[in-house]
């Protein structure tokens, strides 16, 4: 590669182990990554429930914004320590254990790491978490929205149920709530009373509450998801130092929510296949084992196979428009072609698991009254196998009342499954499910293909 001819930075630079020492700064920002990081924030954000069009927010006079997870956290500083017991390094900033909680990097205090109480979440925990040069918190943000509207914004978030007040003459209520994850550290459920009765303790006045979620994984809503006078919510999860710009841009129209749930959220813990205890300890007793029983069938697979209906579906995720599915074809495929691969075998397989095989196309249709964005989603059942699996999607921006064509290339890979007695993959005869949609349950348009293979 080199590096014994070029000159390099000697080591220390820009990051030397105690990050508190002298050393030579390297400033990495650059102009031009800010429209992505933003645009990345934004685009994480998925608006689950909108009840009443109660988002976008129009010009309100009185927003309330409450909750934990609304402020900075009160301490975003490198401590002088080593990496491996810094919070600020680790991500650990936000949570409610202090720098005593860590040593070299372990946490060695009996804390619920459920929640980061101590303020906005915008990265999950752990080695690879990082903090950015600042961070735009949603309370900071929305004060800055108030600013520029002429709006009265009011706080609270000591979490402090007699000191809520202004509640039922807001226009608005914002709850913050998070859901903190980190390497190294098991989370203790899928949610938690303690912010559920906050978003519930809010709603009892307040007919329109918001609520916004940073959440590193899963998070399950039923405490407070059938609230008539909680209105919207919002799976933020970790947007990063651009947190609050983003959201204030989505939740006042400013940009259109196109985000979808990369996982299914079910209406309790006990719909996920073992949820707990999914590792087994040997006999041995040092060797944990996970046996992987449950084989391809992972969430909304599994979901399909067991016939439960989740609250929120994989791929799920609402705008402020509204799209529409037709014209779907399929391209046939040849007919004789070979059940398995005999292409070189190469880095990820042999090279002919990669050719296109089939394609498929369909027409969406922006059918509301502003320009959005849909993640067209492609499903296949594949004989012998799960009710369906997600083997393509493309994020379309269509102006309102226009139409746009999406095409999917399907590989051989796609259309396989893995034959453990031949050992290779199988494409097999038969006749196989196509589904295009908007989510793993919304799939408007269905067609069948049929395959007809030789063995060699």
């Amino acid at each position: 590669m080199g590096q014994d001819e070029r000159s390099y930075p000697s080591p220390g630079v820009g990051m030397p182990y105690n990050i508190s020492l002298p050393h030579n700064i390297v400033n990495a920002l650059t102009a031009d990554a800010k429209p992505v990081l933003l645009q990345g924030a934004v685009e994480g954000h998925v608006l689950v429930k909108n009840k009443d069009s109660a988002l976008p927010l129009r010009s309100p006079k009185l927003v309330s914004v409450f909750g934990y997870d609304a402020k900075a956290p009160p301490q975003y500083m490198p401590d002088g320590q080593s990496i491996l017991g810094n919070p600020w390094e680790l991500g650990y900033e936000p949570a409610v254990f202090q720098k005593s909680a860590l040593v070299d990097g372990v946490i060695n205090e009996p804390y619920d790491y459920q929640v980061a109480y101590n303020g906005t979440l915008t990265v999950g925990g752990g080695s690879g978490a990082n903090s950015g040069p600042y961070l735009s918190a949603p309370l900071d943000a929305l004060q800055q929205r108030a600013y520029e509207d002429n709006t009265v914004v009011m706080w609270d978030t000591t979490n402090d149920p007699s000191m809520m007040g202004l509640m039922e003459a807001s226009d608005a209520c914002l709850v913050f709530i998070n859901a903190f994850a980190s390497e190294g550290v098991d989370r203790s459920g899928a949610d938690d009373e303690y912010s559920d009765d906050l978003v519930n303790r809010v709603a009892a006045t307040c007919s329109n509450t918001i609520v916004i979620i940073h959440n590193a994984g899963i998070r399950l809503v039923d405490r407070f998801v059938d609230n008539p006078n909680v209105t919207a919510i919002v799976f933020a999860h970790l947007p990063g130092q651009d947190s609050g710009r983003a959201l204030v841009s989505l939740l006042y129209g400013d940009d259109n929510f196109s985000g979808k749930l990369p996982y299914t959220v079910a209406k309790k813990e006990c719909d996920y296949p073992a949820f707990w205890h999914s590792t087994a300890v040997t006999p041995y007793g040092l060797f944990p084992q996970s046996d992987f029983t449950e084989g391809v069938l992972t969430d909304y697979r599994y979901f399909d196979a067991h016939d439960i209906t989740p609250r929120y579906e994989f791929g799920f995720g609402l705008s402020y428009t509204t799209f529409s599915f037709s014209n779907l074809q399929t391209s046939s495929v040849k007919h004789g072609i070979a059940a398995y691969p005999s292409g070189a075998i190469v880095q990820g397989g042999a090279v002919d698991l990669w050719e296109t095989v089939a394609t498929v196309t369909a027409t969406i249709r922006n059918t509301g009254r502003r320009t959005g964005a849909e993640v067209v989603q492609l499903y296949v059942g594949i004989p012998g196998g799960p009710v369906k699996q997600l083997r393509g999607f493309n994020k379309v921006q269509i102006a309102a009342g226009e139409s746009t064509k999406v095409s999917f290339s399907l590989t051989r890979r796609d259309l396989s499954s893995w034959n453990v007695v031949v050992q290779n993959w199988e494409l097999q005869s038969g006749e196989y499910k196509i589904y295009v949609g908007s989510s793993s349950q919304d799939l408007p348009l269905t067609a069948n293909m049929k395959i007809e293979t030789r063995s060699s």
